[in-house]
């Protein structure tokens, strides 16, 4: 008898206190812990456009201009492991493939961001097509996880409604979930652009971005670790320029010790310039006869 009172005064006692506490006008003080994690971003107003980055290089408009995008930044860190983040792994290879293309001259430059800055992923390609870009380069790092970490090698990707396979399809969903807050897209498909012409427009785009995409495997060589299959497609919403070749490059695996801190490292970023230089100077070279 004695058990079973004592049972249900533990759990008439925490009602009690709580009742009379109303009744008494007082609240109960509410402790801040678990609260930090709230992160609050500031949106553009709907319909914005954002603003235009700077092109460097030559003045001459008649050069070509490529348009680098560093994949994540600001509130969405991307892909994570082994204490480091995607976000800063893009941004230094981008810096400095800017950086060596400045350096040989010829090419115009505009960089999506240069600094731990959110951008909408439909904002990203819309820069490329409203610079008249004729190439767009995302750069990104992917992770496999803790139960892969030992998986590595860069891979190519390209635009394609149906993936290439079941890795590219996931990757689609990750990269494609980082435009979104809460659930909520952040951006949507322009309707005013004719389905025919889009069509055709997107074509040849994507021609041309699969031929860029082999020529970085080619000029990347020995000096970049690719995958054992380096080209890759899938839908990925910040290729979805219709008419600017657009071309996602994972740079490696950052859930893997070894190939993020090469990645990390002035020799990896050396080698990720040096090749990716090559690769968009010969792109060009061709398409200019």
């Amino acid at each position: 008898m004695a058990q079973r009172l004592q049972i249900w005064l533990l759990i008439i006692s925490p009602i009690a206190i709580l009742a009379g506490l109303y009744v008494l006008g007082l609240k109960l003080p509410v402790p801040h812990l678990g609260r930090s994690y709230v992160v609050r971003i500031e949106l553009p107003d709907a319909g914005r456009l954002v603003g235009l980055p700077p092109i460097e290089g030559p003045q001459d408009a008649s050069r070509p201009l490529v348009v680098i995008d560093a994949g994540h930044g600001g509130y969405d860190p991307g892909a994570t492991g082994e204490g480091f983040k995607e976000k800063r792994i893009a941004l230094d290879l981008v810096l400095a493939l800017r950086d060596r293309l400045l350096s040989e001259g010829g090419i115009r430059v505009a960089l999506t961001r240069s600094d731990d800055s959110f951008l909408a992923l439909q904002e990203r390609s819309d820069i490329a097509r409203r610079l008249g870009a004729e190439l767009f380069l995302s750069v990104h790092a992917d992770s496999a996880g803790e139960e892969l970490a030992s998986v590595n090698g860069a891979s190519v990707y390209t635009l394609s409604e149906k993936a290439s396979d079941r890795a590219a399809a996931a990757l689609a969903s990750r990269e494609n979930a980082a435009d979104e807050v809460n659930g909520i897209a952040l951006s949507g498909q322009s309707d005013t652009v004719n389905a025919i012409l889009l069509d055709l427009s997107q074509r040849h785009a994507q021609e041309e971005a699969a031929e860029f995409a082999r020529l970085i495997v080619r000029e990347g060589g020995d000096a970049l670790a690719f995958r054992d299959e380096p080209l890759r497609s899938a839908a990925l919403v910040v290729l979805r320029a219709p008419d600017v070749p657009s071309v996602l490059f994972e740079a490696g695996y950052i859930s893997n010790k070894d190939e993020a801190e090469r990645l990390s490292s002035p020799e990896g970023r050396e080698a990720f310039a040096t090749s990716l230089e090559r690769a968009i100077r010969v792109y060009f070279a061709r398409n200019a006869g």
